[in-house]
């Protein structure tokens, strides 16, 4: 008979009995199907070349390998993990320590004098988290931000990896993980390697230690058939126009068939066919979505990966050991409360790529082989709670982060690059790719 009990929620005692036990991680796995339904199309990512990621894999109960599609990658799933977080913090859901660079000072407002003009953004950005660029703590927007230190005369303003705090990560490891755990514990927890850093590739690398994916089992994909894109004004590409340096003017008609000038395509303006269909013995990636028979999320959180790390803040051999079990614990609450935000948000992965869970999120720990995993659940609220609790228990053993974001302001020269690449953006009109 199978085991149709609930399993219980989560706590932070379970969680301390985890991390101090030799259990190998948490892990959650879920099937999903389309939200159409099983058997409606889902648009997986396209990588180089414009292809799907497809691949054979095995899988129990079946003697053949599975055609699989990947919906979601790793990095992907982080993101998505990371941005859950960044929602919860804004509603003051959660007390979470992140680094800040406000761009919101440098966007036009009312009218400039040229000096003004000279110094503001042409497209507000805001403020960007170290939750929210792309390679966390080490990313070169926050290298190449600045951070005021000091008070009265003595205050000045030094690039961020030259103050106290950017001297901190350069004595970083993951023996002495505390920086990180102060500044950033997100690095901690999604990986992080400080390449760009003062030590350049000698720079603190920590393992990631959450790990999710989608994949698409027993995919078929679908022939990319002839299509258009119907202009409502019936525009012919062969009535000429040409464009015009003039930005007031924009362009001009040449008329039907004119020798040069451009199609109206080009100030997009009429229909634009599809490509043909795809020749399937010589290209099996097609770009029209894929059918399933099921999707799976698997996410594992490596208690393994997080036992490495140490966060000596005591000369005390006991308290020094209570102190990493404690910064240890933290961090697998963190990868929890994460991964169950991610979820409750929903697996809406893009555009036609909506999936829907079979059933609810249940968390199996590894804490013995050939033992029964030991189910738990865990609700966004819970998660929350659960988070806190461990942060509350790591300052009572000395481990404290951050309550209040780490504000820093971007330097004159990064400025000067983020507004010369919006001019030049304005400039190619969508023309012109990012390298």
């Amino acid at each position: 008979m199978s085991d149709t009990k609930r399993p219980n929620p989560v706590t932070l005692k379970d969680l301390q009995e985890a991390v101090a036990s030799t259990a190998a991680a948490f892990r959650c796995r879920r099937k999903l199907q389309p939200g159409g339904g099983a058997g409606d199309k889902v648009f997986p990512p396209t990588y180089a070349g414009a292809v799907y990621a497809v691949e054979q894999r095995r899988v129990p109960g079946r003697e053949e390998p599975v055609t699989c599609v990947l919906l979601d990658s790793v990095q992907s799933q982080a993101n998505r993990m990371e941005q859950a977080l960044q929602e919860a913090l804004g509603l003051g859901e959660l007390n979470l320590p992140v680094i800040e660079v406000d761009f919101s000072p440098y966007a036009p407002t009312g009218k400039l004098d040229e000096d003004e003009k000279a110094g503001r953004l042409l497209d507000a950005i805001g403020k960007l988290t170290s939750l929210q660029v792309p390679h966390r703590l080490a990313d070169a927007i926050l290298r190449d931000s600045e951070i005021a230190e000091g008070e009265g005369a003595q205050k000045k303003t030094v690039p961020f990896r030259k103050s106290h705090y950017g001297n901190a990560l350069n004595t970083a490891s993951p023996l002495n993980a505390t920086p990180i755990y102060e500044l950033c514990p997100t690095a901690l927890l999604f990986g992080m390697w400080d390449s760009t850093g003062p030590k350049g590739g000698l720079g603190a690398k920590f393992e990631r230690a959450i790990v999710s994916e989608v994949v698409g089992f027993g995919a078929e994909v679908a022939d990319l058939l002839r299509g258009v894109r119907r202009d409502p004004l019936d525009i012919r590409a062969s009535v000429k126009i040409q464009k015009a340096t003039d930005k007031e003017k924009q362009w001009t008609v040449l008329g039907a068939d004119a020798k040069g000038g451009d199609s109206p395509s080009a100030i997009n303006h009429s229909s634009v066919p599809f490509p043909k269909e795809r020749d399937r013995k010589t290209d099996k990636n097609h770009y029209a979505g894929v059918t399933l028979d099921y999707a799976e999320q698997l996410t594992t959180l490596s208690l393994i990966a997080l036992r490495r790390l140490r966060f000596p803040v005591t000369k005390s051999a006991t308290d020094a050991a209570l102190a990493h079990a404690a910064g240890q614990t933290v961090l697998a609450a963190l990868g929890l409360c994460a991964a169950t935000l991610a979820f409750e948000s929903g697996m809406g992965l893009r555009s036609r790529c909506l999936l829907w869970p079979e059933g609810p999120m249940e968390w199996e720990l590894l804490a013995k082989p050939g033992e029964t995993p030991q189910r738990f659940t865990l609700d966004s609220k819970a998660a929350r709670k659960l988070l806190a609790d461990a942060v509350s228990a790591a300052e009572k053993a000395g481990l404290n982060w951050r309550s209040e974001p780490l504000a820093l302001q971007p330097s004159k020269e990064l400025l000067k690059l983020v507004r010369l690449s919006q001019q030049q953006a304005v400039k190619a009109g969508g023309d012109e790719g990012a390298e």
